[in-house]
This record gives structure tokens, sequence and C-alpha cells, in this order.
């Protein structure tokens, strides 16, 4: 069992039953064990060289396993074939790399070879001549031998130990099998054995040996309790399945020839219950007579049975209850007898002789083929692992068998809020009851398109959920995949799930007007009655991404068409028998819908009325693929204003707490009109706590784009403390609300500390702050009593420090002054000199800042006096700002900026080309100043320094708004350039920086291998890797299964070695990078396995 998966198995609170405290009179009369140390000492000494740690790592979620890295134990059980047997969830159902290391340090890949559909065992299979160093010998299986009392030792890896050996005695064989998780692996229609052994974490899959180094059982699951209690799985059925793998071959092969180990099922499950209980149960005493006299000596009860699966064999047949007496006229107590008898019976009938409630009957039902319900195959799309049910989670949930079950929901059904253990009943419109139902919508809708699901749960398996999904615009994932168990490799081969119909985007501000009209003609016969269809309410599937007050958002809002290629709203009425719109109803119902709000918002006051037009509601979502720059959710909402609307390009501006990154995908929602549409983020600022986002007027409608309008900025002149101001945003429901308040301060200097993951923080920036605290999550804009944008108020994520390693994300809410988005916005809008970018099918240049790379903070003169600084200098700087009487200093320069090195912490900067400077906006202005001059990009710069005065000459940079536009995904790792977050640390590795790593992914290897965040790659297999292009030149020769050595080096500055095994099959290396000329996310294979080369 792997460590992770030990610890929530262990941790499980075990059902207690009165079989559990009376346990005396169980299995064969006891012998007395003479076996002494020296008996014990030969024994271990044979065995403990055919133990192996087994290092796993699940590739997907799958079934009843997420994707992660964990390790546990095995044992030889073949030498010659190289079978090694454990359980069956360290093998576990979905695909899984693994290597096995012995005593002597030798390691070897091992692949699965059998894993049980029910009990916790599996094998998996290695090449033995790979081992030249050890001398071992495989471990015989003995089942016969185990009996109460039974003096046994435990070796495996425990606890991550590589060898332990722990003692114990087999206290009983029959125990019911355990109960870990709800939702997850559990045995049944079996006996358990159980000792006081006390196994830990990383002891799943160890032998249970006697004196003579026999295995009598399996270690599978123990109880984290006082009572350190250890199950262990017979080994009858293990002997029967390992027979038939031996006639596969004789010797090892690269290959082999799949073996089939029938096996029966009814889908019911039974339990083994005293004779006690089953008289209340109404077991007639005829009956109980006849089946103690027929039965094995001290039998102590019978089998009843506790759920069936719907849909299965024994679905309305059998009921919870139901004592067994006999089948085929044999009387069965025994788990394995009745198992025994099912597996020889496959596809066969069988007659089963039961008492329900005192009353005999009897049934004949048909044994089905365990395997052809567990599933084998799986489609992964968007991230989302998505496969037929299986019986295991079938069982769980009382659902049946094969339905279509969302493993991991990945992006595309994370963003519409779909859960883990979903089942999907419908899409597109179209009912849903196989994969290949799914498979076939999906490849009909273009990239883009919005199409309801319906799903439901094993919590609310009664009530029907609708979501609204929307197919990916960037290409965040790879195509749609179906991956299938290759029997005889061990692998899972994957092959494209369908050919896409298009790769262009059926929506969004970038695409091109024929491009819509070309596929509306091709989707709205397929998907018409799916769009007048869909429902406007999702808020019981978005449970988890919204807050509760946020339902009532979907009622003012109409979703677009799949498409998009529609410019008004979709409705059943506006139809006509020839399924075309009826442009005239239409239009008189945008109209009725347009004037019934304004005739609603007719009270509010002149500010509110004016804004409300402007306002628009922020729904933010990052796909897992690519968490760039330590953003730190997945999910963002606020309040955005529009600051340009014209016929061919709208802007609105929104905070950088809603906005974090360009990798991601953007919806707007419209206060003065009743639609949403898709954005696209089109400037970051690098320094300032906003950004910049694009959308298509022509997606509003002709009624919808004369609704809405842009704000009028008001720059100037700038707030002062007194002033009246009014707080406009929007509530949850898109309502527009407002409030009066009273600037306090106009220039609080903003201070955010370094959050533990480096992310994007605001900095040298001037807050507007207001009498009254209106919360943390209300945002919008500060207006003047006529409507007139002075201020966003905009949201900035920091930090709660709690001790020395306790954290908690929060924010706060301030106004950020508009006269640096005016800025900015002028220069976008009279055509910047800048590189290019497409929007709404035009390329439009987008501006370049000059920003001086220091972080800088506010110091009172009075204490600048206290260091040294001269009366002349105070003199000057209260001349220059004699309200604030401040000084700045310097709190540290970005490394690999320009500044590095020329400025210190700690100094003070008193002027800029002989100008005194006293707040962040004079820097700013220099900056701005340099554009025109013909200067190189320097400043002048005069700082006090320990006790000195001293004139520094000091460059600038030049930054473009788009943020991060390129990672690299090697061995399941982001890689990235050193963002601005990283680089405000003050510290860059001295190898030539390096490429920076992001995130990792769970189940890749360097999950195995533990290459994980917050570190840079300086050198890959001794190479330099400065930057991504080299590092792309160097990992690309890299082959499969290589072991490569990576220098790191740590954020503390720590820098370490890893050796880590490249997995080319499950984990290809491969590129995102934005295209500006089409303003896509592209997907580029870099390096990958073909099948044909397994």
């Amino acid at each position: 069992m792997g460590d992770s998966l030990e610890e929530r198995l262990g941790s499980m609170e075990l059902e207690s039953t009165m079989k559990d405290e009376f346990c005396t009179d169980i299995g064969p009369p006891f012998k007395e064990n003479a076996a002494t140390a020296e008996d014990w000492q030969k024994a271990l000494n044979k065995v403990v060289p055919a133990v192996v740690v087994l290092r796993i790592t699940s590739c997907r979620a799958f079934d009843t396993d997420s994707a992660g890295a964990s390790s546990a134990t095995g044992f030889v059980v073949d030498k010659r074939r190289g079978i090694i047997l454990t359980n069956r969830h360290v093998v576990k159902p979905g695909p899984v790399v693994a290597e096995a290391m012995f005593l002597n340090r030798e390691e070897v890949t091992v692949y699965p070879m059998y894993r049980d559909p029910v009990h916790d065992f599996g094998f998996f299979r290695y090449k033995p001549d790979a081992i030249q160093f050890l001398d071992y010998e495989e471990i015989p299986l003995a089942p016969e031998v185990a009996c109460v009392g039974l003096e046994i030792r435990v070796v495996g890896n425990d606890s991550g130990e590589k060898v332990s050996i722990l003692a114990g005695t087999l206290a009983r064989l029959d125990r019911d099998a355990p109960h870990y998780r709800k939702d997850g692996y559990n045995d049944f229609n079996t006996f358990y054995l159980q000792a006081a052994s006390g196994t830990k974490g990383g002891s799943s899959g160890s032998p249970v040996i006697d004196w003579q180094g026999r295995a009598v059982a399996l270690n599978a699951g123990g109880k984290l309790s006082s009572s350190a209690s250890a199950f262990f799985l017979p080994l009858e059925r293990v002997v029967r399945a390992l027979k038939f793998l031996q006639k596969g071959g004789d010797l090892y092969t690269r290959k082999w020839e799949p073996i089939s180990i029938p096996r029966g099922t009814l889908q019911a499950t039974f339990l083994h219950k005293g004779f006690d209980e089953i008289r209340r149960l109404g077991l007639q005493s005829e009956t109980e007579q006849m089946v103690r006299h027929a039965s094995a000596e001290g039998e102590t009860g019978m089998l009843v049975v506790e759920s069936v699966v719907p849909g299965g064999p024994a679905h309305n047949h059998l009921e919870p209850g139901d004592v067994l007496v006999r089948v085929n006229g044999e009387v069965i107590t025994q788990f394995l007898k009745l198992e025994t008898l099912l597996d020889d019976s496959v596809e066969q009938k069988i007659e089963l002789q039961l008492e329900r409630g005192g009353t005999p009957l009897s049934v004949r039902l048909l044994v089905q083929d365990l395997h052809s319900i567990t599933p084998a195959h799986f489609l992964e799309v968007s991230g989302a692992v998505i496969h037929p049910l299986s019986y295991q989670q079938a069982r769980n949930f009382r659902f049946q068998c094969g339905l279509v079950y969302v493993s991991e929901p990945g992006y595309m059904l994370f963003r519409a809020g779909v859960p883990r253990h979903a089942i999907i009943k419908k899409f597109a419109g179209e009912e849903i009851t196989k994969l290949e139902d799914l498979i076939s919508v999906l490849s009909k809708l273009s990239r883009g398109a919005r199409v309801p699901l319906e799903y439901i749960t094993y919590m609310y398996r009664h009530r029907r959920k609708s979501v609204l999904v929307t197919m990916d615009r960037h290409e965040w994932y790879a195509p749609p995949q179906i991956y299938t168990r290759d029997e005889s490799s061990g692998l899972w081969t994957a092959k494209a799930a369908f050919q896409p119909v298009s790769m262009l985007p059926s929506s969004g501000v970038n695409g091109e007007a024929t491009d819509k009209e070309h596929r509306h003609q091709d989707n709205h016969q397929e998907l018409t009655d799916v769009a007048t269809s869909m429902e406007t309410s999702c808020e019981d599937a978005s449970a988890e991404l919204r807050s509760q007050d946020e339902t009532g958002i979907e009622s003012k809002r109409v979703q677009l068409e799949d498409d998009m290629s529609s410019v008004g709203v979709v409705a059943d009425c506006l139809f006509n028998e020839t399924g075309e719109v009826n442009s005239e109803k239409k239009t008189a119902t945008e109209n009725a819908v347009l004037r019934d709000h304004q005739e609603a918002t007719a009270s509010a006051s002149i500010a509110e009325r004016v804004m409300e037009p402007t306002l628009v509601m922020f729904e933010v979502h990052v796909p897992q693929s690519c968490l760039l720059d330590g953003v730190h959710s997945q999910h963002f909402s606020g309040t955005g204003v529009i600051i340009y609307h014209s016929s061919s390009l709208g802007l609105v501006v929104v905070d950088r707490n809603t906005v974090a990154i360009s990798a991601s995908d953007v919806m707007l929602s419209f206060a003065a009109y009743p639609i949403e549409i898709p954005g696209e983020v089109v400037f970051l600022h690098p320094v300032f706590n906003y950004a910049l986002v694009a959308y298509d007027p022509l997606a509003l409608g002709t009624v919808g784009a004369s609704a809405v309008r842009a704000a009028e900025l008001l720059p100037e002149p700038a707030l002062r403390r007194g002033d009246s101001v009014y707080l406009v945003g929007l509530s949850r429901s898109l309502q527009a609300t407002s409030r009066k308040s009273i600037v306090t301060n106009p220039s609080a200097a903003l201070s955010i500390g370094f959050a533990d993951c480096p992310r994007y923080r605001a900095t040298n920036m001037e807050l507007i702050e207001l009498d009254t605290d209106f919360g943390r999550s209300f945002s919008g804009v500060l207006t003047d009593e006529h409507g007139r944008v002075q201020a966003i108020w905009g949201s900035f994520s920091t930090q709660l420090k709690f001790g020395c390693n306790s954290s908690d994300d929060h924010q706060l809410v301030r106004g950020i002054p508009v006269y640096a988005i005016s800025q900015v916005l002028d220069k976008i809008i009279s055509g910047a000199n800048g590189p290019p970018l497409l929007i709404n099918g035009v390329k439009r240049p987008m501006p370049l800042l000059r920003i001086l790379e220091v972080e800088l903070y506010p110091t009172l003169l009075s204490k600048a006096r206290s260091f040294g600084l001269s009366d002349d200098w105070i003199q000057a700087l209260v001349k220059k700002d004699p309200v604030r009487r401040q000084v700045l200093r310097v709190k540290g320069s970005l490394a690999g900026s320009k500044a590095e090195n020329l400025l210190e912490e700690g100094d003070m900067v008193l002027a800029v080309n002989k100008e005194p400077v006293t707040c962040f906006r004079d820097i700013e202005n220099v900056c701005q100043a340099l554009d025109i001059g013909d200067n190189g990009g320097n400043l002048n710069m005069t700082i006090f320094r320990q006790g000195c005065e001293i004139d520094v000459l000091v460059g600038t940079d030049m930054r473009d708004g788009n943020g991060t536009t390129r990672m690299i995904n090697w061995c399941g790792c982001v890689v990235q350039e050193p963002h601005s977050a990283v680089r405000a640390l003050g510290f860059l590795p001295e190898e030539g920086h390096g490429v920076y790593v992001a995130r990792w992914c769970n189940g890749s290897p360097v999950n195995r291998y533990g290459l994980y965040s917050f570190q840079w790659i300086v050198e890959v297999n001794g190479k330099p890797t400065p930057d991504l292009d080299a590092f792309v030149n160097i990992t690309k020769e890299l082959e499969h299964g290589e072991f490569v050595r990576v220098r790191t080096v740590h954020l503390n500055g720590k820098p370490r070695v890893f050796t880590l095994k490249q997995d080319l099959h499950y984990w290809p290396t491969w590129e995102l990078k934005f295209d500006p000329d089409t303003a896509i996310w592209r997907r580029r294979m870099i390096k990958t396995l073909d099948c044909c080369d397994l």
C-alpha cells in the first residue's frame, strides 16, 4: 500500500460489530508452534532478499484512485518468470509506472500484469536477468497453513523503511473485509485474517510468513488505533490466479500473451453473519439444523445479502437480508466455496436457494463475467478523465455499471462546476448512456461552444443538476484522447478520440466574421434545440466555486448560443417554423428587456444611473495546466468598468486580483444588458494593480451595444482628503449599488509583503482610503456626483501570517487613481509604438512601459533626520510636498534589472535629474519623460547612503503588458522564465539565472522523484539552462526511460541535484505559447513517444 493510500485506509474508522469483540472460536485448532529463534533467522534470511520496495506513480486518476506517487511492498513469487505479488491498490486499476528495488539496491522497472477486479491482490512482472548481483529465491505460497495462534512475521517497507520486520500472532481468520472509504476501493465477498502486528504506511503487499519462510497471507491494510490491528488477505484465490498466469509461458518476454483468469459475479455483496443474527432475520429452525449438519465442524453462521448493484444479474431477484442456503443444490456458508462456484460458471446460470424473512425461495441467475464490467479504457479531455462506471464504484454509489463516470473533472468540467464522481446523463441535448455517446457529441462541437450538461451524484441521485459547459477556446490541453490498457505490455496506449471539426474558435473577441458565419451554418441545425433549451441557472453545480449570494447572477443574464455566432440572445419564442431567427421579434424582445431595465433603475442616484451601463461582472478561470506566475487560485470574480467602447473594440479595466495572469478564460456579464460574452486579456500592468480586457461589441447585438457605454475618466484634479465620492459597484445579482463616502487618505502608500508562493503583488502605489469599510469582496469605482470615474475600487491579494509556518490568503480593497489607466488607454487608442496584438480581428500596437524596477517605500522626514539627512535636503523635500513630509527609501531592486547592484536597500532617493522627488508618482513621471528625450533610458539619481550623498546613474527597463506568454511542461513540471514576483526577492542563481519551476503535476515523474516548485533548474545533465530556449534544446534530446541529472537552486539559495526518469509515454514534453498574430494560446509538442516505440 502506498504511503498516501495507507494513511487514508488506516485512518478510516472501521465498523465495530459483535464479531469484532468475540472471536475466540475461529479457524482450525491451534497447533503449538515450537519454532526457535534460529528457525526464524533461517526463514528471514531466505525471505528478506525476495521482498522488494515498490515505488508507484499513478499517472492519471482512474476509477477509485487519484493521480499521485507512493511506495509499497511486494515479493517475488515466481523467479523464473519474474512475477511479484502485491496488493491491488498498489498495482492500481489505471495507468501506472513502477520500479522495484531489491535488498542490494538494484532497481528494475516493473509492469502491471494482473489486478483482481474485487480482491486486494495483483501482480507486477519484471525482467529476471536485470538482477545481476543478488542471490534470492521466490517465496512459496501456503494459504492452508494459516490458523488461529500461528506466530507470524510481516516483512516489508513499513513507514518508508527499506526493511522492517514486525511480529504478531494470527487472532482471527474470519474477519469481515475492512471498509476503507465510501467512494474508493474496498474489498468484499471474502474473509480477512487479523493480527495485532501494527503495520503502517508502505507495508501494503508485504508477505505474512511462518517460521518456515512460507507466505500464509498478504498484508493489505491496518487500523490506526490503539489496537494496532493489521488485516491480511487469504491466499487461496491468489494461488489460483498465479497458476493461470504461469500458463502464459515459462520465461520472461517483453510482451506476453494475455491470460484470461475466469472471474464470475452476480453483482451482489454478501456478509457472513452468525446464526444468532440470522435467526432474527427469520431463518427457520429446520434450515439452521440442516445447515449446521451439512457444514464443516465449527461453522457459526451463513452468508446474507448485504447489497445488490442496480442492473446486475441479481437486481430485482435478490434483496438485502436474504439468507443464502444452497447454490446448485450445495449448502454454501463460506465465501471461498461461493466464489469458486461463480468463477467456474461464467456466462452460465446457477440456482440459488434462499430464505427471505423465513420464506424459502429459489432463483436462477446468470453469472456475469466480472472483467466485462471492469473498465479498461478512458477518455481524457481538457484534463478530465471519464470512463465507464466500474463495479467497484457502482457498488459504492448504487448505480448501474457502465454509466459515464467522471473520475477527474479536469478544467472544462471543473469550470462548469461538475464534481468528481459525477455521472453524466445528458450533454448538448443528447442523452448519454455510454462513453461513446459522449465522444460523439464532443466530436460535433467547435472550440468555444457553450452547451448544457446534466449530471447526478451519488449524494443527490434523484436530482439532476444542469450546468453550462464551455469548450476550451485555447489549446490549454491536448486534443481529446482515448487511453486503452494493453494487457500484453502493461501500458496504456493513447489515440485520438476523433478528428477535430475545426481548430478555430467558434466564438470570442478574435474570431473573423466570415469564420463565424461558416461555423454558424455548420452547427446551427445540430445544436439549435440545445441553444433553445439552455437553462439560465447553473448555481446548483457551481456551489463549490461561488458563494451562495451569487445565485442571482444568472437570473439577469441570458447565455449566448453555443457557437456565439448570433449577436443576439436566443430564446424559444424567437424561432419561426423553419428554425430561423425572427429578427423583428428578437429586436422587439430586446428593446422590451432594455426598457424594463431602465424603468427599474429610475430611482437610483445620478452616479449610479450614469455608471450602471459601464459596469461589468468578471468571472475568470485559470486552467490547471498553466498555473503560471504563482497564481493562487483557479477561479476569480470581480467588478470592472468599461473605459472604451466603439463599434469594433471594447475595453474593460479591472484589478489584478480578478485577472491575475493572461493565461485564463474570462467571461463578462454586463449590468446594462442581460448577456454574457467572452473577453480576452490584452494588457497586464507589471507594477500597478490593474488589467485591461477586450471584448467584441458585435457579440452584444445591436441593442446590447447601444445599451452599454464607456465611463468618463477624470484623472485630474486628484482627490484630496475630505472630498465626497460615490462608490458604485455590482452585487452578485448584477444590481448596481452605490454609497456616498468621504476620502480620508488620498495617498496611502501600499505595502504588501511577500507571499509564501511568490505571486504578483502591486508595488510603488499610492491608494485612496475611505471613511467607510465596505468589506473585502465589494469592488467597483469611485466617482464624483456626476458619475465621472476618479478611481477604481479594486482588490489586492495578500497573505496574513500566523507564526512562522502558517499563513492565510487575504484581500484588501482600496482606491486606484485612474491617471495611470488613462495614460495607457490613450497609448492604445492612439497607436502606441509597441508589439502588435490581434484584437477582434485587427492588429493593434500595444504600449511598452518604462519602469524603474526598484521597490520603494516612504519614510517620514523626522526619521530621515535621525539617519543623518541634512537640513537643506529636509527643507527641499518639505517644500516639494508640505503635506506628506516624506522621503522615498529603497526596499530592494528586482534581480536581473538594470537597477540591480546600483541601488542598495535603505538608500534614500532625494532627487532625480536634480529635481527632488517625494512620492511614487514623481518617479513614474520622470521615467515616462525618458521616452521623449535621448538619454539612453538612464536616471541621474541623487541618493543618501550611510551618511553620504551620492549621484548614481541608474538604468530603467522596458516592459510590455503581456505577462508570461510561454511555458514548458517537462516530466510534469511547469517551467517558465522567472516572473517579476520571483525576481523581486532580489536573487537569481549565479549559474546564468536558469528556468523557474512554477508548478508540478500529480502522478508525474517530478512528483515521483521530488522535483517540486519554488526552484530554478540551472543544469540538465551538466548542461546549463539559462533560459527556456536552452532548456528546450537540451531536454528534446533526452530519450524515453533515460535517467536525467537535474541541478536546481531553491528560492532560499540552497543548491541540490536530483535524478529523475523521463517518461515520454504518459508525460511528453510540450510547449504552450501565446501567439499574438492569432491571439490564441497554442500548444506545440516538443517530444513524445510513439506507440510503435513501446
